[in-house]
């Protein structure tokens, strides 16, 4: 039987349904974790063995170490966790990563799976259209399992039988004579298998079935995983391109510890493989040498004994070193110097979209955290501006139309960004959470705006030769240092987690804002009514009262779109029913 270009169409078909069904499992599962995720990293800072612990756990639970590597990144950016903590995470990554292979190897081929995984699916299919949220999400985790076990199937089927196309792999056996240089060979051959799937889990799956086909031999296999280890590392530095300094590090990191861990597995390679020959015969009797097996449970058996190389490998590379961590990190930061961002450069989102709906929104979150920063540097400067006496007036007029300019940039960034996880299948409180997030950008742009036009007034006023009277003016800054508070509230509310917003501090301040702004608009009046100053500077002043009580509301808007509630309006019925 002569294999063609359509059956090797069904293969790669085949290949396509199973990382299919990888993705909407991984989906499906980081939904369900949702928050816990990050509770799950939050909890790393103590020491670097719990560190690995860590990225075991969520890797684990992502089925994707670069998911794991991104939202470590996010962490150490967000000041969280140093580098150096963040190396057990990577590296406890490396050895959740294992986990699939397992699962593959334990279902796919010692299991006839394909049945039960129909079943599975047609158990959990109605949980897609009713039932909760958790168990919608639950039951789509579970009907990508069973689609990954299906293009599984798909795939052992797809793939040639050697016996009846020997000519197919012929050129297999010509690299598999040159001892160690095959070794070399092969592990190229994982690399590059990993770089075209752009997954190491379906380079594992096409590498286990490729071994149980008989296609290759067991230590050809190992070579090939080996490779696979370093492949996943080279699709996170393409990734890191455009990432900043502390995503070009974690990725330079998980590339040097992979490839050191590489380079002593292929020295030693004989003896250890013969070590998992030998444990493999120990835990399963009977099973016989696994090197070179032929028979289809000795195939069955070396897929499993794959799967332990991999985790032996992983584990023992960690705790062999585990102890020149800080020695890695030391190279790799005077390698990677790190450079002052650009402030119009947003600083967690740089690296790209994660994999994960949840994690996509903390990193955009960080950014808005950053962007209420900026915020309060532009209340300084303006406070500088109007009563700086160092005639420095001119400089702080740059810093706020320069900041005013990338707060436009920031607002559009974010709202790409936010707008990119829109095209997941989201959860309702995601959606709600994404909504809150484009309020509350919009508003602290605002914000950047009402800043700016009120440094244009203060400008020509300037070049016009006036100024607002002392009396005035001292009146100004009690408004203003009431809308630092407000600035500061936000910045508080934005660091407590989503949903624990309380309110009532951020009602006070608004209210002492418009009580403040009517104390200075009857002042106002009075010191027309005095002749103290002219009705043209007059209006100036009153614009400033106008302007940052209309800031003060947006900053309010920022703090309900956080709280997750609209309480804007009975608050303003409130405002009203006083009088």
């Amino acid at each position: 039987m002569t294999y063609t270009f359509w059956d090797f169409l069904q293969l790669i078909g085949a290949l396509g349904i199973f990382i299919y069904g990888m993705k909407v499992f991984s989906d499906g599962l980081q939904k369900v974790a949702g928050n816990k995720l990050r509770a799950i990293l939050k909890g790393m800072t103590s020491t670097r063995f719990r560190g690995i612990l860590t990225g075991f756990a969520t890797t684990s639970i992502t089925q994707s170490s670069s998911t794991t590597t991104v939202m470590v990144v996010s962490f150490v950016n967000a000041g969280l966790i140093t580098f150096m903590e963040s190396t057990g995470v990577i590296m406890g990554a490396n050895i959740g990563t294992t986990v699939t292979a397992w699962m593959i190897s334990i279902f796919g081929f010692k299991m006839q799976i394909t049945s039960v995984a129909m079943m599975l699916i047609g158990v959990f299919f109605p949980f897609i259209f009713f039932g909760r949220e958790k168990l919608r999400n639950l039951a789509e985790a579970m009907i990508g399992f069973g689609i990954l076990f299906i293009g599984l199937d798909f795939i052992k089927n797809g793939v040639p039988n050697i016996q009846e196309n020997p000519e197919m792999f012929m050129f297999l056996d010509q690299f598999t004579e040159f001892g160690f240089a095959s070794i070399v060979i092969f592990v190229i051959a994982g690399t590059i298998l990993t770089l075209v799937t752009q997954s190491s889990s379906a380079a594992m799956a096409i590498t286990l079935v490729m071994l149980f086909e008989g296609w290759i031999d067991f230590p050809i296999a190992a070579a090939m995983v080996l490779g696979e280890n370093i492949g996943t590392t080279v699709t996170a530095n393409i990734a890191a391109v455009v990432g900043n300094v502390y995503a070009k590090r974690a990725a330079r990191f998980h590339f040097v510890f992979n490839m050191f861990g590489v380079i002593w597995m292929m020295i030693l390679i004989d003896p250890f493989l013969l070590g998992v020959d030998s444990l493999m015969s120990y835990f399963v009797p009977g099973s016989g040498s696994i090197l070179h097996a032929t028979s289809e449970i000795g195939r069955a058996n070396a897929t499993l004994a794959l799967s332990l190389f991999h985790s032996v490998f992983n584990v023992l590379n960690v705790l062999l070193l585990v102890g020149f961590v800080p020695y890695i990190v030391r190279i790799i930061e005077k390698y990677q110097k790190e450079k002052e961002d650009t402030q119009h450069r947003l600083q967690y989102i740089s690296s790209g979209m994660m994999s994960s709906p949840e994690l996509s929104m903390s990193q955009a979150h960080k950014e808005i955290q950053l962007f209420a920063k900026l915020i309060e540097k532009m209340h300084f400067s303006m406070q500088g501006l109007l009563f700086n006496k160092q005639n420095r007036q001119d400089q702080f007029l740059d810093k706020i139309e320069k900041r005013e300019g990338i707060t436009d940039n920031i607002e559009l960034e974010i709202a790409e960004y936010l707008t990119k996880i829109s095209s997941y299948n989201l959860t309702e409180d995601a959606t709600r959470r994404i909504r809150g997030m484009h309020s509350m950008i919009n508003d602290l742009e605002r914000v950047a705006d009402i800043y700016f036009q009120m440094s244009k007034t203060f400008e020509r006023m300037q070049n016009e030769g006036r100024e607002l009277p002392d009396p005035a003016m001292k009146k100004l800054n009690e408004l203003l240092d009431l809308v630092h508070d407000a600035v500061r509230n936000v910045r508080e509310n934005l660091d407590k987690d989503n949903g624990e917003i309380d309110l009532d501090k951020s009602i006070a301040i608004e209210d002492a804002i418009d009580d403040c702004r009517d104390d200075l608009l009857e002042f106002h009046y009075a010191q027309l009514e005095k002749n103290t100053y002219s009705n043209e500077v007059g209006f100036v002043f009153l614009d400033y009262l106008n302007r940052l009580e209309k800031i003060g509301d947006h900053l309010f808007n920022v703090n309900e779109a956080l709280a997750g509630v609209k309480v804007k309006a009975a608050y303003e019925r409130v405002i009203e029913e006083r009088g």
